[in-house]
């Protein structure tokens, strides 16, 4: 048979979306939309037509443009950007359309009016780096048009761009760059009358604005669901992933003793913050001896991070003054060369032996920089992903929205974005293990407290049991595609939580903390969750290992094993001591805990004063809904009939449809 002829050209492809457009249409769907349609009508089209672009397709919030020549992508987007910041002038930040463009000359194919390839992918990538209302463009791009246009664009050297196998030169202009620039029409494209068209501005075409505004209608509509059947087919090149895992390099911290026999000393508390940092997946950490080869060296930190594809470099000093030690270290974004967080340990030495300081404070290094939950790396991270809408997100950056929401749990929009993002991933990425063990983390938490479901379930505990088979079902995916990561068996081991399976959770546990022996947010959640389920010895002294590890940062709530195994006991002022410990005032549980304890301490109008509180935190609570929630949480009938007793005497109501004695 003969072979069908590819259709291949050359072109410079321009890819755009609207930076922030997720929270945009949470906060304002209507004028959001009236916003993009006036933009789009006003300035985008004409400005796409007027440099003879071909709008190929829109994807939402987003859109890939083809265009013959460099020139006229790089004008067309220079003028839109130009012209958005003068319709901008007046509008509130929180209420801006900012466009982010990315442009890259190369090889495309030509498919049924779509485009394909190396040269169309590279430009999505290059927009997904460049800041709201700014532009990014390939080495080519800038090769082409020196000396043709009057810009002056920031080199941000070679990058290696997600699923593109080269490094890409990337150069950008900044938005102030953009502002000071004067109209970019050459001599080619001073034979279009300007009459025709605002003399600044971003268009992209009539015909491809009906089709994008339509698209936006039926998302409006439909909700998200539209996106991520958009993502499922496989069509949607232009915004996939595009945050990628950061690389974390740790040089060798400074010896600033003047004792040269002090070196030891700074360069193993180097090596063992690497292996502090390793045990917080998916980060990924430069070896020691790709590092240190800068020791003793002055090296621009931004330079050390290009070099070695580092997204984040930490460097320290150690100093050793009589009997005190004092260790300093610095997080530096190496994009931006800012440091975005420092601190000071100081330790006494005594009788402790200097490698026993040395790995305790590379230790809680480690946990300040790397934890997923609280860390400065996920902190930042998290911010930068806020801005995408879910079904942009890389794994990486989903799994971010799973620890915000597994923070925050009654949270609902973190809720919404963790399932979307990890659901989306799944669909496109059936392979990726990472997504199904955020997925089945997302469900977990929704299984438990129905934070952003819909209708009944949202309050009713049996009624969200459906979940449990998709929680099991993704956490064993999970596994099987990613065996040695602990935030699969993490995942896992709370589906065994779910269907009350404590020696399941016990490997599960095990195995993770082969891994990660010293990570006190899976040492405080997974010591609660094995103690509830029956394993109390070992669950309250990983709970309580947890909280040593952690310091004055562990959450509150991982004193509840404790707390509860002293309520199992019959210890009632000792459980009321720890349940006094782990309060906080809004939440429900805690007052909970305060309700089932305190009659059996003869404190019975204390106990009472409580369900006022609990009632309106948690407003469809009952003697019988806290029972489905202890049995949900694996607690024996035991325990349970301790608990409903004590909230009968509180004067709990006895289901949600009844009125409590105190009200």
């Amino acid at each position: 048979m003969p072979t069908e002829r590819v259709e291949r050209r050359l072109a410079a492809i321009l890819a755009a979306d609207v930076a922030g457009y997720s929270r945009l249409m949470g906060a304002d769907e209507g004028g959001t939309l009236r916003q993009l349609k006036a933009h789009r009508r006003a300035l985008v089209d004409p400005k796409i037509a007027q440099h003879r672009g071909r709008i190929v397709k829109t994807t939402g919030d987003g859109m890939l443009v083809e265009f013959a020549s460099v020139v006229d992508a790089v004008c067309c987007a220079v003028e839109v950007q130009h012209g958005m910041a003068e319709r901008n002038a007046n509008v509130p930040d929180d209420k801006r359309i900012a466009f982010r463009v990315g442009i890259n000359v190369g090889d495309i194919i030509i498919e049924g009016g779509d485009i394909f390839g190396d040269g169309v992918n590279v430009a999505a990538r290059l927009e997904a780096l460049a800041e709201p209302d700014g532009i990014c463009v390939s080495g080519r791009v800038q090769e082409d048009t020196a000396g043709r246009l009057p810009l002056s664009f920031e080199d941000r050297g070679e990058q290696h761009l997600k699923n593109i196998t080269r490094p890409v030169r990337v150069y950008a202009l900044a938005p102030k760059t953009i502002a000071g620039l004067p109209p970019l029409l050459d001599g080619e494209e001073s034979n279009i009358a300007e009459s025709q068209a605002p003399r600044r501005g971003l268009a992209l075409g009539v015909r491809g604005f009906r089709w994008s505004l339509a698209l936006l209608v039926l998302v409006a509509v439909a909700g998200l669901g539209t996106w991520q059947a958009a993502e499922r087919s496989g069509k949607a090149t232009a915004k996939h992933s595009t945050g990628e895992t950061p690389t974390v390099a740790v040089l060798s911290f400074d010896n600033l003793t003047g004792d040269p026999g002090q070196e030891n000393f700074s360069d193993g508390l180097s090596e063992e913050l690497i292996t502090a940092i390793r045990q917080f997946e998916p980060l990924r950490v430069l070896a020691r001896n790709t590092t240190f080869a800068y020791k003793g060296k002055a090296t621009d930190i931004s330079e050390i991070g290009r070099r070695l594809r580092a997204q984040y470099v930490v460097e320290g000093s150690f100093r050793h003054v009589g009997d005190a030690i004092s260790v300093a270290a610095q997080l530096i974004d190496a994009r931006t060369g800012n440091h975005v967080w420092a601190q000071t340990y100081e330790r006494a030495v005594g009788s402790t032996s200097l490698l026993t300081l040395q790995n305790e404070i590379a230790r809680r290094i480690g946990t300040a920089l790397g934890d997923q939950q609280s860390g400065a790396i996920a902190r930042i991270e998290l911010e930068r992903s806020l801005s995408k809408a879910p079904n942009e997100l890389s794994s990486y950056e989903c799994a971010l929205q799973a620890y915000q929401f597994i923070r925050e749990q009654t949270a609902s929009e973190p809720a919404r974005r963790a399932r979307l993002c990890s659901e989306a991933i799944v669909g496109r990425e059936p392979a990726n293990g990472l997504a199904w063990s955020t997925l089945s983390r997302v469900l977990t938490n929704q299984r438990m407290w129905g934070t952003g479901l819909n209708g009944p379930e949202a309050d009713d505990v049996d009624k969200r049991a459906y979940l449990v088979d998709r929680v099991v079902e993704a956490g064993n995916r999970g596994v099987d595609l990613a065996p040695e990561s602990t935030f699969a068996h993490t995942a896992l081991f709370n589906a065994y939580y779910l269907t009350c399976q404590p020696e399941r959770m016990r490997v599960e546990a095990e195995r993770v903390l082969a891994i990660s022996p010293n990570n006190a947010a899976l040492l405080g959640g997974m010591g609660n969750g094995l103690a509830s389920a029956g394993l109390w010895d070992l669950g309250v002294q990983l709970a309580e290992k947890g909280i040593t590890l952690a310091g004055p940062s562990a959450p509150r709530w991982w004193w509840w094993a404790a707390g509860k195994d002293q309520y199992r006991k019959g210890e009632y002022e000792k459980a009321l001591e720890y349940f006094r410990r782990a309060y906080v005032e809004q939440n429900w549980l805690d007052h909970l805990h305060l309700a089932f304890t305190l009659p059996y301490v003869g404190r019975i109008d204390e106990a009472r004063a409580e369900i006022p509180i609990l009632m309106k935190l948690k407003p469809s609570i009952s003697v019988q809904e806290a029972d489905r929630y202890y049995t949900m949480w694996c607690f024996d009938k035991d325990f349970r009939e301790k608990m409903r007793k004590a909230l009968r005497l509180a004067g709990l109501r006895e289901e949600r449809d009844q009125v409590s004695k105190n009200e």
